[in-house]
């Protein structure tokens, strides 16, 4: 029989080191696949409805992960069972909602732009926690979320105020605003319901309630004449968004997770907005405009306030 070796107490820290540094080339990889989703999702556009991009996209990747994850099936089914409603309204939060409004918003904004008011979201994301779960905000993250905010004002109103003043927005920006809200609430929901599921079940079990509820504004689509008119290229774009673009990317998510922990993981998510300037310059031809530049800086400085800078415990008194 092999001997199994016995880590000494002073290697542990430089094994957990080691490990932490193997979950950075997938948080990266993640992100970059992440990026490539609105490029795919901006190329394919003019060719498939949002929403049926929406459901073919979901309801590819569950399929390509549903045998991943066999051995948690019985404790899948269990959770349908008992929270069908709730496992339902996530899955259509996170995944319907937040994905067909950016398919949308592509349609009259372009990948850049929609890549940099998505890192919005851990700003709503705090906000949020703070109304539903009562997590405290502080000052300085709400400092973060004001400058933020004015961040995505700049953007949406394109740096004009007077576009600002008189509420003339761009629609395609503002489908992304409503797509970053509903990734911020999708994940503060994911903490208040507690599934008691592993991550990766649990998006499966989502991709498949997103899945549905994306079938039901498909049909519609199809009802009203629009349809899918996919070439060659349609085609190899739709299959970058199920398998690399989702299913990957979700495992790798987990993958980053588990070896960085769920803050850090969480917080190179704002890799995904310099992956998505640079693959959109390089394969849409995208320039950032100044709007952009000026609204990007607001937002990197709320991000620095709300989660660089820790607020000093107060005292307690004797």
């Amino acid at each position: 029989m092999q001997a199994i070796p016995i880590a000494h107490p002073a290697e542990a820290p430089v094994a957990r080191a080691i490990s932490s540094l193997a979950g950075y080339p997938a948080a990266v990889l993640c992100w970059l696949l992440s990026a490539g989703v609105y490029i795919a999702a901006k190329w394919v556009a003019p060719e498939m409805p949002p929403w049926g991009l929406c459901f073919w996209r979901l309801a590819l990747a569950c399929l390509i992960l549903l045998p991943i994850v066999h051995r948690h099936h019985g404790a899948m089914l269990a959770l349908l069972k008992s929270r069908p409603l709730e496992i339902v309204a996530v899955g259509a939060i996170g995944l319907t909602l937040c994905q067909g409004m950016i398919y949308h918003g592509l349609n009259d904004t372009d990948a850049t732009t929609a890549g940099i008011i998505m890192a919005m979201s851990p700003i709503m994301t705090m906000v949020l926690a703070r109304l539903v779960l009562g997590e405290p905000l502080g000052l300085w993250k709400s400092l973060g979320a004001v400058a933020a905010l004015a961040g995505m004002l700049v953007i949406v109103a394109h740096g004009k105020l007077d576009a600002l003043v008189q509420l003339r927005f761009n629609i395609g920006e503002l489908w992304i605003v409503g797509s970053a809200f509903c990734w911020a609430l999708y994940t503060v929901l994911l903490r208040r319901s507690k599934f008691g599921l592993e991550l990766l079940p649990l998006v499966v079990l989502l991709l498949g309630a997103g899945a549905l509820v994306a079938l039901t504004f498909h049909l519609w689509e199809i009802f009203n004449d629009e349809r899918s008119a996919l070439n060659a290229d349609g085609l190899l774009a739709l299959a970058y968004l199920a398998g690399p673009g989702c299913a990957l990317m979700y495992y790798l998510y987990n993958q980053s997770v588990e070896t960085l922990g769920a803050s850090r993981a969480s917080m190179l998510l704002y890799l995904q907005t310099l992956f998505v300037a640079v693959l959109a310059y390089l394969l849409l031809g995208e320039s950032l405009h100044d709007y952009d530049l000026l609204g990007a800086a607001f937002i990197v400085v709320g991000v620095v306030l709300a989660t660089a800078i820790k607020s000093r415990p107060v005292p307690a008194k004797a």
